[in-house]
């Protein structure tokens, strides 16, 4: 309920600040002087567009807040799922700058006008001619069959069951989607993927393969300056082999003499036998190069084939070739993997639904077992409020699972005997309609907790015994919920258990709305204003006091 509301700088409203009762709070005044407009500033808590030529002060920010007792709703899945921080005692505030922006917060959390509106639904509910939009959404209609069946509670298994099947339902399709895609090119792929495994690459062999390429094509040039090296270190009269191991003998002569000479000597003795050593492998080498166009064209053949494999897949090198056959063995590993995990998605799909199906035939069972009773119960609410031949009935249709089962109900309504029920929002005058949403609400207040019921002039084409009736009515349902009715009639305004008087202040150099918290004799006096004029007789401020329940 809300414990406090404030408006500042709103429409006519400079300032405004009430303390609503918990039960059934009475607002009257005289027409334009601002009862509309605290709806107006109301909506806004609700997540409704605003408009900066509303702001009285141009100047001055608007600003409405309102403080919320919520600890019996069982808003805290909600506030969760909003990343808000829950209190039993919830802050909702919403600003206006002069240049137009916006501002929305609760429990001074920024957040956006669609949490705003899906939390102002849960808590506050204005009742009005306007009401048809709510109730021409089909989950609407369903809501208040589920209030009344008592079934939220299946719902909300069932909608964990839904959500899973979807969650489930989706993986089978992208797994299907995967599937199909793999299928389109699986032939190709096979392709190339055999054809890397034929060619048995190596990671390093184009390297070694470009080496040889480069001996063979010129190994007669090789082969004779090879020879030269060969003949002037080892084969030639007094070769370069035999002057070195000359130079060597005649060192270990002279070492006798030096230290220095000695270590030279066993410097050059070292090299020389590596020397050797080289001109040795350099005769190895160039007795093995020779000329072979066979295997040249063998290993010409390779590297075409490595090159046109690289050009294929668009890499530089073997590695990157390894590489792609790699991943492609993958993806075939896993295009296995995929038929198995798409039997197994189906398979728990399968499951899912079945969970399904069985939650939503329990709760469609529930409900379809109050319907006649909710039925009963509001055509004979509707007879006590002045339409004797007024009836509702509720059209049932079984329809594929949806977020609120697998049911769709449609409000029948007709107020003259002997003619055919049609939908509600279709037939119903507004005072019709607003009298069955009365009734509607007030069914569903022994049920259920409700949030805070605004009635915007719910008394509208009502007078007399039926006034009384329908003041009585928002008495009863005010024990349990709050109430704030806007009333013209004095019969329902004289059962409020607090009385608010909105007027027009002239005081100051422009026109302003103000309200007042009424006592016991200020309420007199306006309940008699309301039966009598403004200058009320002694009749009519006794029936002031009859209507109020004053001796």
């Amino acid at each position: 309920m809300i414990s406090n509301l404030s408006i500042s700088n709103y429409a006519l409203i400079r300032e405004l600040n009430i303390e609503p009762h918990s039960g059934l709070n009475m607002i009257t005044g005289e027409t334009g002087a601002g009862k509309s407009i605290m709806l107006g500033a109301v909506g806004l808590l609700l997540g409704k567009r605003a408009d900066v030529k509303a702001l009285l002060d141009q100047e001055t920010k608007c600003v409405v807040e309102a403080e919320f007792s919520i600890g019996e709703l069982g808003l805290q899945d909600l506030f969760e799922e909003n990343d808000l921080d829950y209190d039993d005692h919830t802050i909702i505030r919403r600003e206006i700058s002069p240049k137009g922006k916006s501002r929305a917060f609760v429990n001074d959390v920024p957040v956006t006008l669609d949490v705003l509106k899906v939390l102002g639904l849960k808590l506050i509910d204005i009742h009005s001619q306007n009401e048809s939009l709510q109730l021409s959404k089909k989950e609407v209609k369903l809501e208040v069959i589920d209030d009344f069946a008592q079934s939220k509670k299946q719902l909300k298994t069932y909608q964990t069951c839904f959500v899973q099947y979807n969650k489930t339902f989706k993986k089978l399709e992208e797994l299907l989607s995967r599937s199909k895609s793999a299928q389109e090119d699986e032939e190709y792929k096979s392709y190339l993927l055999d054809e890397l495994v034929k060619a048995e690459l190596q990671a390093t062999e184009q390297e070694d393969l470009e080496e040889e390429l480069g001996l063979l094509s010129n190994a007669e040039e090789i082969k004779l300056q090879l020879v030269q090296i060969t003949n002037e270190f080892d084969v030639q009269d007094f070769s370069l082999n035999d002057r070195l191991r000359n130079a060597v003998n005649t060192l270990r002569k002279l070492a006798k003499f030096s230290h220095e000479l000695e270590k030279l000597g066993e410097r050059l003795d070292s090299a020389t036998t590596e020397i050797a050593d080289v001109v040795s492998e350099l005769s190895t080498v160039q007795e093995g190069v020779e000329h072979n166009p066979e295997r040249m064209m063998q290993v010409q053949q390779r590297l075409d084939l490595i090159f046109q494999l690289q050009q294929k897949h668009h890499v530089n090198t073997v590695q990157g070739l390894l590489d792609i056959q790699s991943k492609m063995e993958e993806e075939a590993s896993n295009r296995l993997d995929l038929v198995e995990e798409i039997a197994l998605a189906k398979a728990a799909l399968e499951s899912d639904k079945k969970k399904l199906i069985q939650e939503a035939e329990g709760l469609s069972e529930i409900r379809r077992q109050h319907i006649d009773q909710f039925c009963n119960q509001l055509t004979a609410m509707l007879k006590e409020l002045g339409m004797p031949d007024g009836f509702v009935e509720v059209a049932y249709k079984r329809v594929d699972p949806w977020k609120m089962g697998i049911d769709e109900v449609e409000f029948l309504f007709t107020a003259n005997k002997g003619i055919k029920p049609e939908p509600l929002g279709d037939v119903a005058s507004g005072g019709e309609f607003s009298r069955v949403m009365f009734c509607v609400k007030y069914i569903l207040a022994t049920k259920t907790s409700m949030p805070t019921v605004i009635f915007d002039e719910i008394d509208t084409g009502v007078s007399g015994e039926i006034a009384i009736k329908l003041a009585m009515m928002m008495k009863k349902m005010a024990v349990k919920h709050q109430l704030i009715a806007i009333s013209h009639l004095p019969q329902v305004a004289a059962k409020g258990d607090q009385h608010y008087f909105v007027y027009k202040d002239n005081q100051s150099d422009k026109t302003q709305s103000a309200i007042r918290k009424l006592d016991a004799k200020s309420r007199l006096e306006e309940i008699a204003k309301m039966i009598g004029g403004d200058n009320p007789s002694e009749v009519a401020i006794s029936n002031a006091k009859e209507l109020i329940g004053e001796n």
